[in-house]
């Protein structure tokens, strides 16, 4: 249920009105507009007399949710959520980010490369795996807790924020300097995983299943936000379907459909979606013109060498140029 409330509203009226709807055992959810308060209430809200609260002169409507995600509904949180991320980069409201590095951490010397050459060419994050989930239990695995080190000393050179992929909630204290925690698509519906994220104040990205619908990745996100996490990021990497030409399926059209469904940020990530280098480039320009807040792509130093993916892989020279489009694009996009 969520209650609008009017411009006139006092802050004393406003902090009555909180007060007795917590009394009832309900969560108050808050948000505050240039012109308007909107309360979304989460619980049991069959014990609100809706009559009776459209009758209190402060509130101008009153209406139920259908929908089973509550806190990720922009019906409870009509502006655009804006994350923050390592203090000093923005996404959402307006605010694109380019991230941008390896599959998998190798070495020290291939992330410190890629980050600086990243960096130059105006990556706002550096994304870069330390555990990596596999297919075959034979491939590369990734360096785990010494590629989380590796990491944090490319930033540490570059000043640039981080993000990898966490498999197991045990691996959590490893990701404390880790500036966004990703759940990959197979963890999507991990929901003991989301819950221990979102006990964390910590920027979350999360991954769209390759087979699941829009509906439950929100409610995936609405498992993090439950637990008070609220800075979560949505990443939309393709879908598998019956196309075999890519590796999956990118559904673009759940920029503009998400955007009308949540208030939280949405990246795009080109590199698994198609893995195929060649259609990063078209693929990114794409979801920057299809309003994404944000784009996600896979860059190598030795992308024929690469331990892991190498084959959807940009060059750092390619990936300047991508990065270069993508921003021109997303200018045009806002006009």
């Amino acid at each position: 249920m969520i209650a609008v409330l009017k411009p006139s509203a006092t802050d004393e009226q406003k902090n009555h009105l909180i007060s007795w709807l917590k009394s009832q055992s309900l969560d108050v959810h808050v948000s505050q507009g240039e012109n308007y308060t909107v309360l979304g209430l989460i619980g049991d809200t069959g014990i609100i007399d809706v009559d009776l609260l459209e009758s209190l002169e402060m509130v101008e409507s009153v209406k139920r949710v259908s929908e089973p995600f509550k806190q990720v509904n922009r019906k409870f949180h009509p502006e655009d959520t804006v994350v923050e991320i390592g203090g000093k980069v923005k996404i959402g409201g307006g605010n694109f980010v380019l991230i941008a590095g390896p599959c998998s951490v190798e070495s020290r010397g291939q992330v410190a490369q890629i980050a600086r050459e990243v960096s130059a060419a105006g990556a706002d994050v550096l994304r870069g795996g330390a555990f990596k989930p596999r297919t075959s239990p034979y491939d590369f695995q990734g360096l785990k807790a010494d590629g989380i080190e590796l990491l944090l000393e490319a930033k540490k050179e570059t000043g640039m924020p981080i993000i990898s992929e966490i498999m197991n909630a045990n691996h959590l204290p490893l990701f404390d300097d880790v500036d966004i925690i990703q759940i990959g698509a197979r963890n999507m519906q991990n929901f003991e995983l989301l819950k221990e994220v979102g006990k964390t104040d910590k920027p979350i990205l999360l991954k769209r299943g390759l087979a699941n619908t829009l509906k439950e990745l929100l409610m995936s996100a609405e498992y993090i936000m439950s637990e008070g996490n609220r800075n979560v990021i949505l990443c939309e990497r393709g879908i598998r379907t019956f196309e075999t030409a890519t590796r999956n399926t990118l559904d673009l059209s759940a920029v503009p459909m998400l955007r009308e469904m949540t208030h939280l940020p949405v990246v795009i990530d080109p590199s698994h979606a198609t893995g195929i280098a060649r259609l990063v480039e078209p693929m990114a320009m794409a979801a920057a013109a299809s309003g994404a807040d944000g784009i996600m792509v896979e860059v190598h130093n030795d992308p024929i060498h690469a331990l892991c993916d190498g084959a959807q892989s940009l060059t750092p020279s390619q990936f300047e140029k991508v990065a270069s489009k993508v921003r021109l694009i997303r200018e045009v996009a806002l006009q």
